[in-house]
Protein backbone atom coordinates (compact mmCIF):
# COMPACT_ATOMS: atom_id res chain seq x y z
CA UNK A 1 0.00 0.00 0.00
CA UNK A 2 1.25 3.47 -0.91
CA UNK A 3 2.40 5.63 2.03
CA UNK A 4 -0.20 8.11 3.28
CA UNK A 5 2.14 11.06 2.69
CA UNK A 6 2.66 10.07 -0.95
CA UNK A 7 -1.09 9.57 -1.46
CA UNK A 8 -1.80 13.11 -0.25
CA UNK A 9 1.02 14.67 -2.28
CA UNK A 10 -0.18 12.96 -5.46
CA UNK A 11 -3.79 14.00 -4.92
CA UNK A 12 -3.04 17.66 -4.17
CA UNK A 13 -0.72 17.71 -7.18
CA UNK A 14 -3.71 17.05 -9.44
CA UNK A 15 -4.83 20.65 -8.99
CA UNK A 16 -1.97 22.54 -7.26
CA UNK A 17 1.70 22.93 -8.11
CA UNK A 18 3.53 21.92 -4.93
CA UNK A 19 7.03 23.22 -4.23
CA UNK A 20 9.62 20.91 -2.66
CA UNK A 21 9.19 22.87 0.58
CA UNK A 22 5.44 22.10 0.50
CA UNK A 23 6.15 18.41 -0.02
CA UNK A 24 8.66 18.39 2.85
CA UNK A 25 6.03 20.02 5.11
CA UNK A 26 3.49 17.33 4.19
CA UNK A 27 5.99 14.53 4.86
CA UNK A 28 6.65 15.95 8.34
CA UNK A 29 2.99 15.65 9.40
CA UNK A 30 1.75 12.87 11.68
CA UNK A 31 -0.42 10.31 9.86
CA UNK A 32 -2.22 7.80 12.10
CA UNK A 33 -3.60 4.89 10.06
CA UNK A 34 -6.79 2.96 10.85
CA UNK A 35 -8.53 0.19 8.96
CA UNK A 36 -12.33 0.19 8.69
CA UNK A 37 -14.83 -2.50 7.81
CA UNK A 38 -17.56 -2.00 5.20
CA UNK A 39 -20.24 0.46 6.40
CA UNK A 40 -18.24 1.37 9.51
CA UNK A 41 -18.49 5.05 10.48
CA UNK A 42 -15.37 7.04 11.28
CA UNK A 43 -17.03 10.47 11.55
CA UNK A 44 -20.58 11.04 12.80
CA UNK A 45 -22.90 14.01 12.62
CA UNK A 46 -22.33 16.13 15.69
CA UNK A 47 -18.67 15.18 16.16
CA UNK A 48 -16.28 17.97 17.11
CA UNK A 49 -13.29 17.11 14.94
CA UNK A 50 -9.65 17.43 15.99
CA UNK A 51 -8.20 15.52 13.03
CA UNK A 52 -8.62 15.56 9.27
CA UNK A 53 -9.12 12.28 7.42
CA UNK A 54 -7.23 11.14 4.32
CA UNK A 55 -8.46 8.13 2.33
CA UNK A 56 -5.37 5.94 1.88
CA UNK A 57 -7.14 2.99 0.27
CA UNK A 58 -10.70 1.98 -0.48
CA UNK A 59 -13.78 4.12 -0.88
CA UNK A 60 -15.77 6.13 1.66
CA UNK A 61 -19.14 7.86 1.61
CA UNK A 62 -20.35 11.19 2.95
CA UNK A 63 -23.97 11.12 4.11
CA UNK A 64 -26.72 12.87 6.03
CA UNK A 65 -28.54 10.79 8.61
CA UNK A 66 -32.27 11.47 8.43
CA UNK A 67 -34.70 11.41 11.34
CA UNK A 68 -36.13 8.13 10.02
CA UNK A 69 -32.71 6.50 10.25
CA UNK A 70 -32.27 6.43 6.46
CA UNK A 71 -29.24 7.95 4.81
CA UNK A 72 -28.91 10.42 1.99
CA UNK A 73 -25.51 9.85 0.42
CA UNK A 74 -23.98 13.15 -0.67
CA UNK A 75 -20.65 12.18 -2.23
CA UNK A 76 -18.14 9.37 -2.54
CA UNK A 77 -14.43 9.71 -1.84
CA UNK A 78 -11.55 7.72 -3.26
CA UNK A 79 -7.90 7.17 -2.45
CA UNK A 80 -6.17 10.52 -1.92
CA UNK A 81 -9.27 12.51 -0.99
CA UNK A 82 -9.59 14.62 2.16
CA UNK A 83 -13.32 14.01 2.74
CA UNK A 84 -13.64 16.13 5.87
CA UNK A 85 -11.33 19.05 5.10
CA UNK A 86 -14.30 21.29 5.99
CA UNK A 87 -13.85 20.09 9.57
CA UNK A 88 -10.80 22.34 9.82
CA UNK A 89 -13.08 25.37 9.74
CA UNK A 90 -16.27 24.31 11.55
CA UNK A 91 -16.88 23.41 15.19
CA UNK A 92 -19.28 20.53 14.65
CA UNK A 93 -19.69 18.08 11.78
CA UNK A 94 -23.05 18.33 10.00
CA UNK A 95 -22.64 15.02 8.14
CA UNK A 96 -21.14 11.57 8.63
CA UNK A 97 -18.46 9.56 6.85
CA UNK A 98 -18.32 5.79 6.56
CA UNK A 99 -16.34 3.17 4.69
CA UNK A 100 -18.15 1.53 1.77
CA UNK A 101 -15.93 -1.50 1.33
CA UNK A 102 -12.83 -2.17 3.44
CA UNK A 103 -10.91 1.11 3.72
CA UNK A 104 -7.80 2.54 5.30
CA UNK A 105 -7.96 6.12 6.55
CA UNK A 106 -5.15 8.30 7.92
CA UNK A 107 -5.91 10.95 10.54
CA UNK A 108 -3.86 14.17 10.64
CA UNK A 109 -4.05 16.45 13.71
CA UNK A 110 -5.64 19.83 12.99
CA UNK A 111 -3.07 21.59 15.15
CA UNK A 112 -0.25 20.28 12.93
CA UNK A 113 -2.08 21.29 9.77
CA UNK A 114 -2.61 24.87 10.96
CA UNK A 115 1.08 25.19 11.82
CA UNK A 116 1.99 23.80 8.39
CA UNK A 117 -0.40 26.24 6.67
CA UNK A 118 1.29 29.19 8.38
CA UNK A 119 4.71 27.98 7.30
CA UNK A 120 3.65 26.99 3.77
CA UNK A 121 0.58 29.01 2.65
CA UNK A 122 0.57 27.24 -0.72
CA UNK A 123 -0.10 23.95 1.08
CA UNK A 124 -3.01 25.61 2.89
CA UNK A 125 -4.38 26.87 -0.43
CA UNK A 126 -4.18 23.34 -1.86
CA UNK A 127 -6.28 21.97 1.01
CA UNK A 128 -8.70 24.88 0.62
CA UNK A 129 -9.04 23.94 -3.07
CA UNK A 130 -10.04 20.46 -1.92
CA UNK A 131 -13.07 21.97 -0.18
CA UNK A 132 -13.93 23.96 -3.32
CA UNK A 133 -13.75 20.80 -5.43
CA UNK A 134 -16.08 19.09 -2.96
CA UNK A 135 -18.50 22.00 -3.37
CA UNK A 136 -18.36 21.64 -7.17
CA UNK A 137 -19.24 17.94 -6.85
CA UNK A 138 -22.13 18.82 -4.50
CA UNK A 139 -23.49 21.36 -7.01
CA UNK A 140 -23.34 18.79 -9.79
CA UNK A 141 -25.09 16.22 -7.60
CA UNK A 142 -27.94 18.66 -6.93
CA UNK A 143 -28.39 19.19 -10.67
CA UNK A 144 -28.06 15.47 -11.31
CA UNK A 145 -30.77 14.45 -8.85
CA UNK A 146 -33.09 17.36 -9.59
CA UNK A 147 -33.00 17.86 -13.35
CA UNK A 148 -31.92 14.63 -15.05
CA UNK A 149 -33.81 11.47 -15.92
CA UNK A 150 -33.21 8.31 -13.89
CA UNK A 151 -30.95 6.73 -16.52
CA UNK A 152 -28.99 9.93 -17.07
CA UNK A 153 -28.37 10.54 -13.37
CA UNK A 154 -27.12 6.98 -12.81
CA UNK A 155 -24.88 7.08 -15.89
CA UNK A 156 -23.53 10.46 -14.77
CA UNK A 157 -22.59 9.08 -11.34
CA UNK A 158 -20.76 6.15 -12.92
CA UNK A 159 -18.92 8.50 -15.27
CA UNK A 160 -17.82 10.69 -12.37
CA UNK A 161 -16.59 7.76 -10.30
CA UNK A 162 -14.69 6.22 -13.21
CA UNK A 163 -13.10 9.53 -14.21
CA UNK A 164 -11.99 10.27 -10.65
CA UNK A 165 -10.76 6.70 -10.18
CA UNK A 166 -8.46 7.15 -13.18
CA UNK A 167 -6.97 10.25 -11.57
CA UNK A 168 -6.44 8.26 -8.36
CA UNK A 169 -4.75 5.45 -10.36
CA UNK A 170 -7.44 2.95 -9.37
CA UNK A 171 -8.51 1.92 -12.89
CA UNK A 172 -7.12 -1.33 -14.29
CA UNK A 173 -7.90 -1.58 -17.97
CA UNK A 174 -11.57 -0.63 -18.07
CA UNK A 175 -12.39 -1.62 -14.47
CA UNK A 176 -12.36 0.07 -11.09
CA UNK A 177 -13.64 -0.84 -7.61
CA UNK A 178 -17.03 0.68 -6.76
CA UNK A 179 -18.31 -1.17 -3.67
CA UNK A 180 -21.78 0.41 -3.69
CA UNK A 181 -24.85 -1.69 -2.95
CA UNK A 182 -28.10 -1.24 -4.88
CA UNK A 183 -29.66 0.21 -1.74
CA UNK A 184 -26.87 2.77 -1.45
CA UNK A 185 -27.29 3.67 -5.13
CA UNK A 186 -30.94 4.38 -4.41
CA UNK A 187 -30.09 6.49 -1.36
CA UNK A 188 -27.62 8.45 -3.50
CA UNK A 189 -29.78 9.05 -6.55
CA UNK A 190 -33.20 9.38 -4.93
CA UNK A 191 -34.56 6.14 -6.41
CA UNK A 192 -36.62 3.29 -5.04
CA UNK A 193 -34.86 -0.07 -5.22
CA UNK A 194 -37.13 -1.24 -8.06
CA UNK A 195 -36.15 1.86 -10.05
CA UNK A 196 -32.47 1.21 -9.34
CA UNK A 197 -32.77 -2.33 -10.68
CA UNK A 198 -34.67 -1.22 -13.78
CA UNK A 199 -32.30 1.66 -14.53
CA UNK A 200 -29.20 -0.45 -14.03
CA UNK A 201 -30.65 -3.10 -16.35
CA UNK A 202 -31.25 -0.43 -19.02
CA UNK A 203 -27.64 0.75 -18.76
CA UNK A 204 -26.38 -2.81 -19.04
CA UNK A 205 -28.48 -3.35 -22.17
CA UNK A 206 -26.92 -0.25 -23.71
CA UNK A 207 -23.59 -2.07 -23.68
CA UNK A 208 -21.86 0.96 -22.12
CA UNK A 209 -21.14 -0.45 -18.66
CA UNK A 210 -21.68 -3.14 -16.08
CA UNK A 211 -21.64 -3.18 -12.28
CA UNK A 212 -21.15 -6.51 -10.54
CA UNK A 213 -19.68 -7.61 -7.23
CA UNK A 214 -18.36 -4.15 -6.34
CA UNK A 215 -16.65 -3.49 -9.66
CA UNK A 216 -17.57 -0.95 -12.33
CA UNK A 217 -16.71 -2.03 -15.89
CA UNK A 218 -16.82 0.66 -18.56
CA UNK A 219 -17.27 -0.99 -21.95
CA UNK A 220 -18.01 2.08 -24.07
CA UNK A 221 -16.82 5.27 -22.40
CA UNK A 222 -18.15 7.70 -24.99
CA UNK A 223 -21.56 6.07 -24.95
CA UNK A 224 -21.69 6.13 -21.15
CA UNK A 225 -20.61 9.78 -21.24
CA UNK A 226 -23.41 10.54 -23.72
CA UNK A 227 -26.01 8.69 -21.66
CA UNK A 228 -24.91 10.56 -18.53
CA UNK A 229 -24.66 13.99 -20.14
CA UNK A 230 -21.24 14.05 -18.49
CA UNK A 231 -18.58 16.73 -18.88
CA UNK A 232 -15.66 16.49 -16.42
CA UNK A 233 -14.91 20.22 -16.34
CA UNK A 234 -16.47 20.64 -12.86
CA UNK A 235 -13.88 18.22 -11.40
CA UNK A 236 -11.05 20.66 -12.25
CA UNK A 237 -8.45 17.88 -12.66
CA UNK A 238 -5.68 19.57 -14.62
CA UNK A 239 -3.60 16.46 -15.35
CA UNK A 240 -6.43 14.17 -16.34
CA UNK A 241 -7.37 13.14 -19.89
CA UNK A 242 -10.58 11.42 -20.95
CA UNK A 243 -10.70 7.64 -21.38
CA UNK A 244 -10.43 6.51 -24.99
CA UNK A 245 -12.95 3.66 -25.13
Amino acid sequence: MERAQDVLIRNLGEHTELAQEDIAEIRALTFTLRDFDPNEDFIRQGDEPEHSALVVSGMVARYHLLGSGRRQYLAFHLTGDLPDAQGLFIDQMDHGLSALGPATVAFIPHRELFVAFRRRPNFGLAVWRETLLDAAIFREAITNNSARSMQTRMAHLFCELFYRARAAQLVRGNRCPVPISLGQLGETLGMAIATVNRTLADLRRSGAMDLREGELVVLKWRELQRLGDFSPAYLHLKRQSSPRA
